[in-house]
């Protein structure tokens, strides 16, 4: 379960509920595509996009009843390549669509940044390692 409070600020809390234990971060926000969006910034059509988030190639969660994937998940309109392994390892563990984008976004201590900014900054090894780790 997820709870996510968004001020003014463009700060979002997030408490995540997962394996009997609260989490709470802080990250700042960041834009987020919906599918129609997605068909237009990738130019294709719906079943492709639905497809591409069913394959693990993007991650996508409800908001507000609506599906978005975060905007840094699509780079140069195509996804971020470095995304599907760690997905993949992710749903290996047991996360949700959700889950799986909380803790893309969310910090990680042990990378200190959340893992999104650290495989925007090259380190796709170590997030895949933190990642297995949860195995």
């Amino acid at each position: 379960m997820l709870k996510v409070n968004v001020s003014f600020l463009g700060v979002a809390e997030f408490f995540m509920w997962h394996a009997g234990y609260v989490a709470k971060s802080v990250s700042i926000g960041f834009d987020w595509y919906t599918v129609p969006d997605l068909v237009d910034l990738l130019g294709l059509s719906v079943s492709q996009v639905r497809r591409l988030i069913e394959d693990d190639r993007l991650a996508a969660k409800k908001i507000d009843g609506v599906l978005k994937v975060p905007a840094p998940f699509v780079r140069d309109g195509e996804p971020l390549p470095e995304l599907h392994g760690t997905l993949v390892l992710l749903r290996d563990c047991g996360f949700h669509n959700d889950e799986l984008v909380d803790w893309m976004i969310e910090p990680e201590e042990s990378l200190g940044v959340s893992p999104l900014e650290a495989l925007l900054a090259g380190r796709k090894a170590e997030v895949r390692r933190v990642a297995q780790a949860l195995l």
